[in-house]
């Protein structure tokens, strides 16, 4: 039995299109801002990893339905198959350690916040995919108002690119 040949507009619409879209928004201002203040992950990247993370929640939620259907008729399914989620939270990791870097010369470490903000867009993707649009749009709109809030605070146009890198302040 293929749950995707019962799906109906609203279920297309609910639970694979909206919250695909509010990640696409939410990972997408994060990403902007990111590219425009000149760091090493930009919009591509954090839409890129947020979109794949919400479809991972979101084929995660049919596995489980299905499964739910095959258990109602007495056949046997696979637990296993719910662990999609803990597979891409540490992906995702690894992600982000690959733009964490030490400068040498001035004895510090860049790219944390960079780092941070491509778990975050996956995490929220991963809210949104799950089917809680409300938690992950108020999630989101708090991230995307953190950061324009900071920016502002900084003195910094987060949608305008920058002349040069600005320096994170962790």
């Amino acid at each position: 039995m293929i749950l995707d040949s019962h799906l109906t507009l609203i279920d297309i619409l609910l639970k694979i299109a909206l919250p695909l879209f509010i990640t696409f928004l939410i990972s997408g201002f994060i990403g902007l801002e990111r590219q425009n203040v000149g760091k090493s992950a930009g919009i591509s990247s954090h839409i890129l990893v947020a979109a794949a993370a919400c479809g991972i929640a979101i084929l995660q939620r049919f596995m489980h339905e299905q499964q739910i259907v095959l258990q109602t008729t007495g056949i046997a399914t696979d637990p296993e198959n719910q662990r999609l989620i803990a597979q891409v939270i540490t992906g995702v990791g690894f992600i982000g350690a690959g733009v964490i870097i030490k400068d040498q010369a001035r004895d510090v470490v860049r790219g944390i916040t960079t780092a941070a903000t491509v778990w975050t867009v996956a995490m929220n993707g991963l809210i949104l995919g799950s089917g809680y649009i409300v938690l992950g749009t108020l999630m989101g709109l708090f991230f995307v108002l953190f950061i324009a809030i900071r920016d502002i605070n900084r003195g910094i146009n987060p949608f305008k690119k920058q002349s040069q890198a600005v320096e994170d302040h962790d």
